[in-house]
């Protein structure tokens, strides 16, 4: 069989349709590239402070514990001259003591250069609350859940649980308190009178930093650090909280007390991370927990928590 005969005149617009085609198909890619380019700059620009003044938002959101990327930020906010103010956006039911201190350590020198406020929305407490107190300001709703002023350390006795299914456990320790308390067997008076000393310790610097920071004596906080929660309208009638209200009203209280520019935007800077779809849905997830007093992520908590446990 031979072979098809292929005309000229024909042959030519073909090939330059496809030439046409392909310089059509460049010149989109080349577009999609700078739209990525630009928006990756943009994004670049606005998460390190790079697009003008403006009003810096942190969100502190599920459970509470240390995390060196957060110091970072707030660092990087002290040092940045075009963020004029930052915002927390708290809801949280607490975490740790040691990462409810570290954050109050940490916005307190950020306080020290700039003015910093805080609004709780659904909740605000224990380690939470003590996150809220070191800002300048604290607005909350008035059904935000807030306060829960203590401190718990928490463990559980299996022992007859193991005994039942035929599990024992053996220790060699240094001395009577290490490795205690154990889930085989009840807690000793020695072991509860290690572990309430160590409470009452991290009880007693949360109730004096209260009291410092609400302007308050500690003889009138003691009375509500019996790990109660509070809406926002008993936070207020209790000096816990200032005032009424969400992001809006800290921002116009940022312009009328500290004389911050209307109109700046206000820019997330943590957490950071990819605005991808997964990140997305980590977002929305995290939201839906928080509301509920649950971690945004699962994070085990083990040993001494600040922390408002809705069981």
């Amino acid at each position: 069989m031979s072979d098809p005969i292929i005309d000229p005149a024909h042959a030519i617009p073909a090939a330059s349709a496809l030439r046409r085609s392909r310089f059509r198909w460049r010149i989109v890619a080349f577009v999609a590239l700078v739209v990525a380019i630009l928006a990756v700059a943009g994004r670049y620009a606005t998460e390190f402070g790079l697009s003008g003044d403006q009003i810096a938002r942190v969100v502190i959101d599920g459970t509470i514990t240390t995390d060196p990327n957060r110091l970072k930020v707030l660092e990087r906010l002290g040092e940045d001259a075009s963020v004029k103010a930052v915002v927390l956006a708290i809801n949280s039911p607490g975490g740790t003591t040691a990462g409810g201190e570290e954050l109050y350590e940490a916005i307190g020198k950020l306080r020290a250069k700039k003015p910093v406020v805080a609004y709780i929305k659904e909740l605000g407490a224990s380690a939470a609350y003590m996150t809220a107190i070191a800002a300048d300001r604290i607005f909350a709703r008035r059904l935000s859940i807030v306060a829960s002023i203590g401190v718990l350390f928490q463990t559980y006795n299996a022992g007859k649980l193991l005994e039942t299914i035929g599990i024992g456990s053996d220790k060699v320790a240094s001395g009577p308190l290490k490795a205690e308390p154990a889930l085989d067997h009840p807690m000793t008076p020695e072991v509860r009178a290690s572990l309430q000393s160590l409470v009452d310790d991290s009880f007693s610097w949360f109730v004096d930093v209260v009291a410092e920071r609400r302007g308050l004596t500690r003889a009138q906080v003691l009375p509500l650090a019996d790990g109660r929660v509070m809406t926002g309208n008993q936070g207020i009638a209790n000096r816990l909280i200032d005032e009424v209200g969400g992001e809006a009203e800290a921002i116009d209280w940022l312009a009328k007390a500290k004389g911050i520019k209307a109109g700046l935007p206000v820019v997330t800077w943590y957490p950071t991370g990819g605005a991808d779809w997964t990140s997305l849905g980590r977002w929305i997830g995290g939201q839906a927990r928080a509301a509920l007093g649950l971690p945004a992520e699962p994070v085990v908590l083990d040993g001494l928590v600040s922390l408002w446990q809705a069981q």
